[in-house]
Order: structure tokens, then C-alpha cells, then sequence
């Protein structure tokens, strides 16, 4: 039986266990220490003037959403092709959510699109930086500016990734980072929330802690929750970042010999455009064809692990009630084709190869 070679995993090994040490033998697990420090690291990483860590991302887009002040009767812009989570928070603060569709070459939000969806309860606009690369935040930057709305970055998928020599999440009032388990790193869960603003940064405080501005006093301002970070997510978080460049250095060779070696399929294996103005960082490394299931079923039969684009969001189940109005054709047409790759940090030179050949067999086959 051929050993499985999964589409991604994390990297995990000793040097998350030495950090993880430093919380047991200091007995602080919630919000202490190692938490400052990982904060820190992601300040450095960043550029942002402020980074606060929360249990996860979807609960940093929401305190995001509601420090803005946007609730019930409010609008934000959201791409169709996300994973879930984006809209949902949109939902959890009491607005509502509007599909946009996304760019054909980038698959990022298209914002002559969000331009068309402004209405007079549109509030913010939130675009995700999709699959490790990054929305076009002059042009969105621009709209946002000509309509007084205000922007929060989903740069779940974007830790390292720059555009126009600036890192994602930075550019609009606030941006989240999201450390899931299938990340470019991890802290198993975990989100951080990015600002510039410092009345922001208390008010996404406040709403994480409890309403407080502090924790360890029982008066609370504000209504609050808690999306307390801990230190066993802090201690990996920190493992994880000391490792990021030798993962964005691995996934970027992922990425050079795929397309190196599957050039000569281009035509039928269409490699995903890269705005020049983006520094990635190859989350996953993604191609889009018109024999998507045939080639995901191929790869399967040889314990090949891949992937689906994200279920578009008009598509969903849970949101068949919502009258959208219009067809999202570039969103359909990704989905329909787009496949991602092995693309983990422990693939090794000789098991892409093996998925190469099984890439090109697939294909000789199908001339």
C-alpha cells in the first residue's frame, strides 16, 4: 500500500515542546508572558502598531466588526469565494453579509464589483487575501476612501504576504491573522487582530476580555466575551514563528518545482495568476483545469491528498434564503476548476516528483 501523502500538515516537532515547557514550569496558562512575546513577534512581522491575540479568527473579524460599531441594518462587502468563516462573522455581529464576486486571475475580491454593491447601508468592505496572495488594496483602499466605509482585512491565509512591499491585514482599520491548524503556521487555534488605531485596539480589547479593560478587576464598561488567548497557543505560536522563514523558503520551492516541471500542461493545467505587486507566500499551491474530478480521482487512487477551492459562498446551504440577485460566473468557473496540490512543508523533492509523474500520467492519458 503506497504511503499517503497528504495535501497539509503542520510542522510540528521539538522546538514547539521547549517553548511549551516554559508555560508549565511558569504555571501561567491564560494570557501572560509567552503571550506578549508572540504578540511582539507578530508586531515585528507585521508592521502594525498593535497586534492582540484572540482565541481565533473568527472571533477577531467579529470584535473587528463590532469595535467598528457595525450591527443590525448595516451591510459589509464580502468576496463569494472564502471560506465561510468571513461571512459569518458578518452574521454573529447582526449585519449582513453582501457577495461580491472575485477576479479572475487573482480570485481575490473584485472591486469594480464592490463598487456596484455599495448601497446606503454598506459599511465596511471586507476583503480576504486568498490562498497566500493579496486583494488590490490601493483600488479597494481608493472606493473605501470615496465612500466612507471602513475596511477589515480577512488576511486569514496571508501571515508574511506583502503587497506593494506592505504586510496584509495593515492596510485597512483593522486585519486579522488566522493560526489554524492548516496554516503556513499554527497554534493549533488561534487569530490576532491588527491595527494602527489605538481606540480601536481598546475597544477589540474590552470585547475579548470580558467588557474590561484589564483582566484580574470584576467592573466591566462595556459588554464583553471572552476570546482569551493562552499561553500553550502562544509557546507553539512562538516555535512556529521562529520557523516561518525556513516554511515560506520550503513552500516557495513547493511552488518553483510544480511549476517547473509541469510547464509543459499549462494548457490544460492552468497555473494561478500573481499580481506583480504581491510578495506570496504559497499557503497552497493551486491550478485550475477543466478535469478537475477526473484529476483529484486519479490522484486519490494513488494516495495523493488535494483539494477543493472553497464552496462558494452563494452555493452554501445554510445561505439558500438569501436572494443575491445575479450570478456569480468567475466564482462558479474557479471552483469548478481549481485544485490545490500537495503543499506542506514536509513534502519531500522526491514525493513531489511522484505526484508530478502521477500529474503527467494523468494527462498522457487523457490527450
Amino acid at each position: 500500500m503506497k504511503t499517503y501523502i497528504p495535501q497539509i500538515e503542520p510542522w510540528i516537532d521539538d522546538e514547539e515542546l521547549i517553548q511549551l515547557k516554559r508555560v508549565i514550569q511558569s504555571t501561567y496558562v491564560t494570557e501572560h508572558e509567552l503571550t506578549q512575546e508572540f504578540e511582539d513577534l507578530i508586531k515585528e512581522l507585521t508592521g502594525a502598531r498593535y497586534a492582540m491575540a484572540l482565541t481565533n479568527g473568527t472571533a477577531a473579524l467579529y470584535c473587528c466588526l463590532v469595535a467598528l460599531g457595525i450591527g443590525p441594518g448595516d451591510e459589509v462587502i464580502v468576496p463569494n469565494l472564502t471560506f465561510i468563516a468571513t461571512a459569518n462573522a458578518v452574521l454573529m455581529a447582526g449585519a449582513t453579509p453582501v457577495f461580491c464576486d472575485v477576479l479572475p486571475d487573482t480570485m481575490c475580491m473584485d472591486p469594480a464589483e464592490a463598487e456596484r454593491l455599495i448601497t446606503p447601508r454598506t459599511r465596511a468592505l471586507m476583503p480576504v487575501h486568498l490562498y497566500g496572495q493579496s486583494a488590490d488594496m490601493h483600488r479597494l483602499s481608493s472606493i473605501a476612501e470615496t465612500y466612507s466605509l471602513k475596511i477589515i482585512e480577512d488576511a486569514a491565509q496571508g501571515v508574511g504576504v506583502k503587497f506593494d512591499n506592505k504586510h496584509v491585514g495593515t492596510y485597512g482599520d483593522l486585519g486579522i491573522l488566522s493560526f489554524y491548524g492548516n496554516k503556513t503556521i499554527t497554534c493549533g487555534e488561534g487569530g490576532v487582530i491588527l491595527t494602527d488605531d489605538e481606540d480601536l485596539r481598546n475597544k477589540c480589547y474590552r470585547l475579548k476580555n470580558h467588557g474590561r479593560s484589564a483582566k484580574g478587576i470584576f467592573k466591566h464598561e462595556d459588554i464583553g466575551y471572552n476570546f482569551a488567548f493562552t499561553e500553550m497557543q502562544a509557546a507553539i505560536g512562538i516555535a512556529q514563528m521562529n520557523k516561518l522563514a525556513r516554511i515560506i523558503e520550503k513552500k516557495n520551492q513547493i511552488y518553483d518545482t510544480y511549476h517547473a516541471n509541469l510547464e509543459n500542461l499549462f494548457d490544460r493545467l492552468n497555473p494561478i495568476y500573481i499580481d506583480p505587486r504581491t510578495t506570496p507566500v504559497h499557503w497552497f499551491v493551486s491550478f485550475l483545469t477543466d478535469y478537475k474530478e477526473e484529476l483529484c480521482e486519479h490522484l486519490r487512487v494513488e494516495s495523493i491528498g488535494t483539494r477543493s477551492f472553497f464552496y462558494p459562498l452563494h452555493r452554501q446551504p445554510c445561505y439558500s434564503h438569501m436572494n443575491v440577485g445575479y450570478d456569480f460566473e468567475v466564482t462558479d468557473k474557479l471552483f469548478n476548476r481549481g485544485v490545490s496540490l500537495p503543499s506542506s512543508y514536509h513534502l519531500t523533492y522526491d514525493n513531489q516528483m511522484c505526484i508530478i509523474e502521477s500529474i503527467q500520467e494523468f494527462f498522457d492519458k487523457n490527450d
